[in-house]
């Protein structure tokens, strides 16, 4: 999802310098919205559990493109599925160019630890050059500027009108290594709440959901998103946000379409792999300097110590004050007092050396 985000400034950029190209998208209905801002956009939609299952079906879909009158095709997934596609239409005549993933430095990121590695290119950039590669040019990348639209009716119906801060919070990520640990997001949750006007919560799936209203619980200006919009009204609601605190996930990436700052948290995972949200401050990133990150590119390995010190040891009064400073808001009494709660977390967590190797 964060990866189908990401291609839009590129889009825009070869969009703005080709103003007559035909762009054709390959993607799944459910990421169209990320793509309602790029002028002249077509879509050809995979059917993966129907009629383009499997290898005949993804043969059939290569002859449907060809129908489409494609003559260049840019993989910016570089998976099986998009190989076998490019494969085909390459027979076609088609030219071809993918995404280099950067999988040596990344591994070597990896191996290494941050501290003794360096930020790599930027996933938006590696996008950009399959396009430089198919001879395309592009106009320069920009960032979205933070602009707000009337809110829709359906949007109204959950938010009401905007009247002061609204600051939204995804906590959640696929995996373990990217969420923010259920008791701290509730901390934060309660921090935030008194002094923002409104906080909403995002997030999928029904464990989320209900994880979402338990950390709303008792905080009547908190309101859980999960479940009531579709990803068209999220889009429309990080417009009006003044700030959103995301995970390494696609939230933050949803905020950079539309230019709403971004306070992430980063645990297993590194901006360093080149994953930060496009035209997000780096400076709002929050993370611990510890020389075992990252332990992983996508944040799906097991915790090499068993305990996630990497997101149980980030304080969530640092996160509030961040996002509060974004806001314009003065930074509430609770940052500046130390909780039972977070002590009991530091303790635990200084009580256990942390050693490096640098072979792992």
């Amino acid at each position: 999802m964060g990866d189908a985000a990401m291609t839009v400034p590129v889009l825009k950029a070869l969009r703005r310098a080709n103003p007559t190209l035909r762009i054709t998208v390959l993607t799944r209905p459910f990421f169209q919205p990320f793509f309602h801002d790029v002028e002249g956009i077509e879509f050809l939609v995979p059917d993966l559990n129907g009629r383009h299952k499997g290898l005949r079906g993804l043969w059939r879909l290569a002859a449907e493109a060809r129908q489409q009158g494609i003559d260049a095709v840019a993989d910016l997934h570089d998976v099986l599925r998009s190989q076998v596609i490019r494969r085909l239409l390459r027979l076609n005549g088609c030219s071809v160019a993918h995404i280099r993933k950067g999988r040596r430095e990344k591994r070597a990121l990896i191996r290494k630890g941050y501290l003794r590695s360096h930020p790599l290119k930027t996933t938006v950039e590696r996008y950009a050059d399959v396009f430089r590669r198919l001879g395309l040019p592009l106009a320069p990348l920009s960032p979205e500027p933070h602009r707000e639209h009337p809110l829709s009716e359906t949007v109204l119906a959950l938010t009401g009108e905007k009247n002061g801060c609204w600051i939204g919070f995804a906590p959640f990520a696929k995996h373990r290594g990217k969420t923010y640990p259920q008791e701290l997001a509730t901390q934060l949750t309660a921090l935030l709440s008194e002094k923002a006007e409104k906080i909403f919560l995002f997030g999928g799936g029904e464990q989320e959901r209900q994880s979402a209203e338990s950390m709303a619980a008792g905080h009547p200006n908190v309101i859980v998103v999960v479940g009531k919009l579709k990803l068209a009204g999220e889009l429309e609601l990080i417009a009006h946000l003044d700030a959103i605190v995301t995970m390494d996930s696609s939230a933050m990436h949803m905020a950079s379409l539309v230019g709403t700052p971004a306070v992430s948290i980063w645990g297993a995972t590194h901006p360093y792999a080149g994953f930060l949200g496009f035209g997000q401050d780096p400076e709002q990133v929050v993370q611990l300097p510890l020389p075992c990150r990252p332990c992983s590119v996508f944040g799906d390995k097991p915790c090499r110590w068993g305990d996630w010190r990497c997101l149980h040891g980030i304080d969530p009064r640092e996160i509030a004050a961040k996002t509060l400073l974004l806001c314009g808001k003065s930074n509430c009494e609770k940052i500046h007092n130390r909780t039972p709660e977070i002590d009991k977390i530091n303790v635990s967590l200084q009580s256990k050396p942390i050693e490096h190797n640098s072979n792992q």
